[in-house]
């Protein structure tokens, strides 16, 4: 069963690699369109057979990984490399993550909707823990860290609502 959706910036560049597909179930490039990774989401419903997108370090079970194609030299806020997650691949990317909330019937709260970082740091004892995707999100830039994915939630619940 799908629980949760957990988002990422691949720290890469525009456009998914075949690498990436092996990791995310899809990839939102900087124009705003998707790609599927090389699983589905049900193949994350059971991860003991080794077929799944491993995108989240403890907790891929359950879980669909969605990646922006971004961030390629991100150190920080003032240094934020060539490949900046673009307003249009942000808002293509709130509004997927509503129509995969409607699919799989998910509400839109912090424990079914969360960045990679989020989780990293409600799970410390992962491999995800200290994981920096997202906390900044370039055309929103005054979003602070620790308010990233609130904002992100309430793009996403905008988006239900005008879907």
């Amino acid at each position: 069963m799908i629980k949760r959706i957990i988002l990422h910036w691949s720290a890469g560049r525009y456009y998914p690699s075949n690498f990436e597909r092996k990791y995310y179930h899809y990839l939102i490039d900087c124009g705003g369109n998707i790609t599927s990774g090389i699983y589905s989401p049900k193949d994350n419903e059971n991860c003991q057979d080794g077929k799944y997108a491993a995108h989240t370090g403890g907790g891929n079970t359950g879980a669909i990984g969605v990646c922006f194609c971004s961030m390629y030299g991100f150190r920080s806020p003032t240094q934020i490399g060539d490949y900046p997650i673009t307003k249009v691949q942000f808002e293509a990317g709130m509004k997927f993550c509503a129509q995969l909330c409607n699919q799989y019937g998910l509400e839109i709260l912090p424990s079914t909707v969360m960045t990679h970082y989020e989780f990293g740091k409600a799970n410390p004892k992962t491999t995800s823990f200290g994981k920096i995707d997202i906390t900044y999100i370039p055309p929103y830039s005054w979003v602070k860290k620790d308010d990233v994915g609130s904002f992100i939630r309430s793009k996403i619940r905008w988006y239900k609502e005008n879907l």
